[in-house]
This record gives structure tokens, sequence and C-alpha cells, in this order.
């Protein structure tokens, strides 16, 4: 017998606060993995309960925004998916140099802990020699607080940054000063960094457009409709010939209008 039954209707009416506040699609065989994921907060209060677990999220916004944080996958690594950043090196950011641009800004939308704007920042300082002259940024956002508190610390264990090539893990990490085995990123890689809480589904505050947007690994979790309406959104925010970059289970088919694919999960706008 388990722990704690979710029953369907309850399933059913997470599945609808989750959709409402940020299009995350739960329906589709998912009710194991959502069972298993708010058992764990279940535990952690003292409830006995799913029944009075949806009544502490209906009237706690806080508990809402730590349910939505149990269900979402945030599995990330430093420089992962290397042919994005090989696309950095190699193309994108000699463009910039040959080009002359001179305001930069870059969106990791959907960050996580922060492994993939840290690698953004690093490849970004290796590539572009003069960046302490730019107006350079790569905007970290995520709906998960508890995942923007560790971005934000940018302190990480030695497990997790194993895919940071030798040479550049020292000389942009340095020990913690939490101590054991913990890594902190730099300041001269933190200070291009700005995190900020965001839902996607809500509206956008930045002002300024993207040359790039990463939005890697996070589409799939959306059905058709949120993934049609989230692709327009970017395209009207990245600048003329900015790059829209997504994971390597994702794509723009039947849905890229104003995007061409420059190579499979890389897309310019048009």
């Amino acid at each position: 017998m388990l722990e704690f039954e979710l029953k369907e209707r309850e399933f059913e009416k997470i599945a609808s606060i989750v959709y409402d506040h940020c299009r995350l699609n739960l329906r589709g065989g998912k009710k194991p993995l959502v069972e298993a994921r708010l058992a764990k907060r279940l535990r952690a209060l003292g409830m006995g309960t799913y029944k009075d677990y949806l009544a502490l999220v209906e009237a706690d916004e806080e508990e809402l925004g730590m349910m939505i944080t149990s269900l979402t996958t945030n599995h990330t690594k430093f420089f992962r998916e290397p042919e994005h950043f090989e696309f950095l090196q190699k193309s994108f950011f000699p463009e910039v140099l040959e080009i002359g641009i001179r305001t930069l800004r870059i969106w990791s939308a959907g960050c996580s802990s922060g492994e993939e704007p840290y690698s953004i920042a690093i490849e970004m300082r290796e590539s572009l020699p003069d960046i302490g002259r730019m107006d350079a940024l790569v905007l970290a956002t995520d709906i998960s607080r508890k995942a923007l508190r560790q971005a934000s610390e940018g302190v990480y264990t030695v497990e997790s940054v194993k895919n940071v090539p030798a040479a550049l893990r020292n000389k942009y990490f340095s020990k913690s000063s939490a101590g054991g085995e913990l890594l902190e990123v730099k300041p001269v890689i933190k200070n291009l960094v700005r995190c900020r809480h965001l839902n996607l589904m809500d509206p956008w505050p930045m002002k300024k457009g993207f040359n790039i947007v990463f939005c890697r690994n996070v589409m799939i979790y959306f059905d058709k409709v949120t993934q049609q309406g989230l692709v327009g959104r970017f395209q009207r925010v990245i600048r003329p010939g900015g790059v829209l970059i997504v994971g390597h289970c994702e794509s723009l088919a039947g849905m890229g209008q104003g995007f061409r694919c420059v190579s499979p999960t890389i897309y310019q706008k048009i």
C-alpha cells in the first residue's frame, strides 16, 4: 500500500493548477511521477493526505512555487550539449568581433541552478578579448526560486564542474568559503550574469532585445499550443539576425515562422 495515495481527482486538480500557472503539462501518464515527487513534500510538511496538501497550495503562493519546483526536472550540467558552445566559439562570437557589436545580450531561459548561464559567460569571456569594454550581459531566469538561489550563489561541488576543462576550471573557479569540496564561480564570470525569477507564461519585463536566447529542454514540458506561443514571443524579443537555441530533443518544425534552421536545434531570426 502506498504511503500517500494520490486519487485521480486530486491528480487532475494538481495538473490543472500547474497548467494554469505555468502551462506545464502533467497529463499523459505522469501521475506516478507527480505522486512520487510530491510525497516528499508531504513528508517534509508532516501532512497525511494530498487533499490537505492541495488546500495548502491553494492558500500559500510560496508552497505553490515549491510544488512547481518539485515537479520540474532541474537536470543540468556545465557545457551541456557541447555543440551549442562550439557554435558560440566558432560562429557567433567571431561574428560579434567582425561586426563590432558593442552591446551583447544573451538570455538563458530556464537556467535552473546556473550551470548554463555560467558556461555561456565563460565562453563569452574566452572568446571576446575586449569584453571589459562592452555592454555584455547574460540574463538567467527560472521559475524555481530554489534553483535561482543556487544560481545566484554560484557554488558547486567538484563533481558538478567535472565537464569544465581543467584550464577553465582553474581560471574561473576558486575554493568556496563555505568549505568542503565546493568551488565558487569567480566574480569575473559571476558579474556577467544576472539571475531573475520569471515564469515564462507571465509578461516579460525585459526592454532590450537579445542577440541569443537559450531555451533548452524547456519546451518539451509544454503542449503544442504553448510551444507555438512561446516561440512567437521569442521571435519578437530576438534582434534581427539573432539566434534561438533549443534542446537536442526539441525542434521548431511547424512553428518556426520567422526563423531559419542554421543547424539542428539552432535557429536564426530572419
